[in-house]
């Protein structure tokens, strides 16, 4: 894809984003872009072989009752490969509050004749584990009703649907991982779990045999709270070193780098710095990234993946 057509897809996408909304009651992640499959089900079998990526972010570090999310995605094209399937697992505590989700995702893909395109569509369907501890709770009314039970394995079944067009060097997709609202303690209409809706855009510029850019975007909207808008900008060198910032609208800035230690192997770490006033009593968002692709052809990887 052109670069002109490119900088017009990303307008189009915050512009796109700025009329609406969003909340974190989803984790969010500072490498996003090696997440994909958690957010939108089409990305499923994309990489056109067998990946296990793993991510753990630690944040507001030094902040009792601090979020801290875990994720691990498995996902393969079929034989037949138009057909992808994947599982994503997420772990997520914040405060007196535990999820941990199981998703199953499938996607199929159409080809273009013409040009190196494809586009995916796909769904997932999956449950919610949904803890809540109320010796974790401060009320000024300790007798509320609402608060006397402990919430223990309340199951939130869901379903969510993306679709994802991508070329070699280009990447644009739009998904509602969670459609279904439902509560967290099963009977009370006042903590749905809200549906977020996601827009991602990235591609790669080469500036030369060395060196490449890859922006990324990444916005969140969901009813009732403030938009959420990630733009993201890697350099990589040489195919082995990614390094590179990122700025969450009105959150926080954050920083990365990456190692391709091998065709295969992929490592990355991140931290962020909020700019709101929490920033004060905390340390920071940290986070780890591995990522493995599985090659049972003999002719091996043969170009780099970017996304």
């Amino acid at each position: 894809m052109r670069t002109n057509q490119f900088l017009i897809a990303c307008l189009m996408l915050v512009l796109l984003g700025s009329t609406g909304a969003n909340a974190q009651q989803d984790p969010h992640y500072t490498q996003y872009f090696d997440n994909m499959l958690f957010i939108n089900p089409a990305y499923a079998g994309s990489r056109g072989m067998l990946n296990v990526t793993g991510i753990h972010r630690e944040q507001w570090v030094g902040f009792d009752g601090r979020p801290r999310s875990s994720t691990l995605s498995i996902h393969s094209p079929l034989s037949y490969e138009s057909v992808g399937l994947g599982l994503t697992a997420v772990n997520d505590n914040i405060g007196p509050m535990n999820q941990t989700m199981f998703y199953a995702d499938a996607s199929y893909t159409i080809r273009f004749k013409n040009h190196k395109g494809k586009l995916a569509f796909g769904i997932k369907g999956g449950i919610n584990l949904i803890n809540i501890g109320r010796d974790g709770l401060n009320s000024d009314t300790p007798d509320d009703p609402k608060l006397l039970q402990n919430i223990r394995n309340n199951v939130n079944p869901n379903f969510g649907a993306g679709i994802y067009y991508h070329t070699p060097s280009f990447f644009i997709g739009i998904s509602s991982p969670k459609i279904l609202e439902q509560s967290y303690d099963g009977s009370n209409t006042t903590n749905l779990e809200r549906r977020h809706y996601f827009g991602t855009v990235g591609g790669v510029i080469t500036l030369s045999n060395k060196w490449k850019l890859r922006p990324t975007s990444l916005v969140k909207i969901t009813e009732g709270a403030p938009l959420s808008l990630d733009m993201t900008l890697a350099a990589i060198y040489n195919e082995r070193v990614w390094f590179g910032a990122n700025y969450r609208l009105q959150a926080a800035f954050g920083a990365f780098v990456q190692f391709q230690l091998s065709p295969q192997f992929k490592v990355g770490l991140a931290s962020d710095f909020g700019t709101q006033k929490i920033r004060k009593y905390n340390d920071g968002s940290f986070e780890v990234m591995l990522s493995y692709d599985f090659v049972f052809k003999k002719e091996g990887i043969r170009s780099p993946r970017y996304f």
